[in-house]
């Protein structure tokens, strides 16, 4: 029988796409050729928003910045952890703007944000698991910023390498399902779970990963194409793209509720649900 899940109240920052476009091509999603439909890309985003609202979490924004069209993608502006700001810097010179936006806006809601020194962009590489965080690098992100994480946090950080350039971004690789106290049942080592594609990390990783979370929900690659892997948990409730079949069908055997959203106006930009959402910690 399916394990009975319980949904955490999650506070949660995002950035409408009013500038929303694809003017350059830092990742293999990306062509400058691409016709956008701002119009669907703010429906779509809307529709999140409203979806998180109904399932009981605070939604804030950050206001858009004309000429930032890959702002939307609220994730990668930090990792925020009990009250405390670990900002960004990015690889790409198009995004590095963006930092000094979001720093603004969590300077005005009362948070310290500290600068990393080393390249790095976020919750895009930095995925908080139980105890752990786990990090990212290979594209992005790099090993260097994974240390100056653990100093910052003083918390165990897990260096992951991606090889799959499809899959440049820790999270559109993998994802936590259960809070991160272990509440909710999981049964990683510390009671945390998460899913993920084996193919997007190197051998040493996937090995890694096998070890920490042996219960982990194990993604296919068409899955993981389909953005189902850019995916939001609130404990209960996952917030995943519908084209993620065989992963929605794995997460109801597993005792979670797939709430299907479809942001694939902004897929066209290498983004989805996760990278649309900031959590607020």
């Amino acid at each position: 029988m399916p394990q009975t899940r319980v949904p955490r109240p999650r506070r949660y920052l995002t950035c409408p796409p009013r500038f929303f476009d694809v003017r350059y091509a830092i990742n293999p999603w990306m062509r400058e050729d691409t016709v956008v439909d701002t119009a669907l890309a703010q429906a779509q985003w809307e529709t999140l928003i409203h979806t998180y609202r109904d399932h009981g979490h605070r939604v804030e924004t950050a206001e858009p910045v004309p000429g930032l069209p890959d702002m939307v993608f609220a994730a990668n502006s930090a990792l925020v952890l009990a009250g405390r700001v670990f900002g960004s810097r990015f690889h790409a010179p198009q995004r590095r703007p963006e930092q000094l936006a979001y720093t603004s806006w969590f300077k005005a809601a009362g948070f310290e944000v500290h600068p990393p020194e080393a390249v790095c962009e976020g919750e895009g590489d930095l995925v908080p698991a139980g105890r752990f965080v786990l990090a990212g690098t290979g594209f992005r992100t790099t090993r260097a910023a994974h240390q100056e994480v653990q100093e910052f946090f003083g918390v165990p950080v897990i260096s992951l390498l991606l090889v799959d350039p499809y899959f440049y971004h820790l999270d559109t690789a993998l994802f936590t399902l259960d809070d991160e106290n272990g509440a909710n049942g999981g049964t990683g080592e510390d009671g945390a779970n998460i899913a993920y594609y084996p193919g997007a990390f190197s051998p040493g990783s996937r090995e890694v990963l096998e070890r920490l979370f042996p219960d982990a929900l194990i993604a296919t690659r068409d899955d993981a194409m389909a953005f189902g892997l850019n995916s939001v948990s609130d404990g209960r409730h996952v917030f995943v793209a519908p084209r993620a079949t065989g992963l929605i069908a794995q997460l109801t055997e597993r005792g979670y509720v797939p709430v299907p959203v479809d942001l694939s106006e902004l897929h066209k930009a290498g983004g989805g649900i996760k990278c649309c959402t900031q959590e607020i910690r």
